[in-house]
């Protein structure tokens, strides 16, 4: 009897100490303290309602305006192949005109004052299409690009000089 009453006291000391522990875990939930009254005076007026945070930074980004100043597209003398030096300009050029596929351009082609004006014309239109080749194997689309071939007529420096005919072997890209 005595081990029984033994069991029992271990038995009802282990229950006590299983909930005195629970107890002791108690969560205790947190309350706002409550507002202090409202005068009359703001009980009269209609709340303030404060704006919406700025969403700027969650929205849709605003479109990026594109830079259609393109230079420095030149060729070789009697030539329509492309000057290595030429590609980063019409690398450039080809980012920008695929930021709006809308925007359609015309590519005028030049040269420089040797050679008859029948030859110089087709020059300047071989030299045209070869931007608009180059143009539209980076991605624009061919239906925004105009090709247009003005022979020597609109130089940009002195046909007398080497250095300035080599400036009039090139092809300008213009917004249409």
């Amino acid at each position: 009897m005595k081990t029984l009453n033994n069991l029992l006291t271990i038995a009802a000391l282990a229950v006590a100490l299983t909930f005195s522990a629970c107890k002791a875990k108690k969560i205790v939930a947190k309350t706002e303290p409550k507002p202090a009254p409202a005068s009359e005076a703001q009980q009269a007026a209609p709340p303030v309602q404060q704006a919406a945070p700025a969403q700027a930074e969650e929205s849709a980004p605003a479109p990026v305006k594109a830079n259609y100043s393109f230079a420095n597209i030149q060729f070789e003398f009697d030539s329509g192949v492309l000057k290595t030096d030429s590609y980063p300009a019409l690398d450039k050029a080809a980012a920008e005109m695929k930021k709006d596929q809308s925007v359609t351009f015309l590519l005028a082609g030049n040269s420089s004052a040797e050679g008859s004006d029948e030859h110089n014309m087709m020059l300047s239109v071989e030299r045209a299409n070869a931007v608009k080749t180059y143009l539209v194997n980076s991605g624009v689309k061919a239906d925004n690009l105009t090709v247009k071939g003005f022979g020597e007529s609109k130089p940009i420096a002195d046909n007398k000089t080497e250095a300035g005919r080599v400036l009039n072997r090139r092809v300008e890209i213009k917004k249409q």
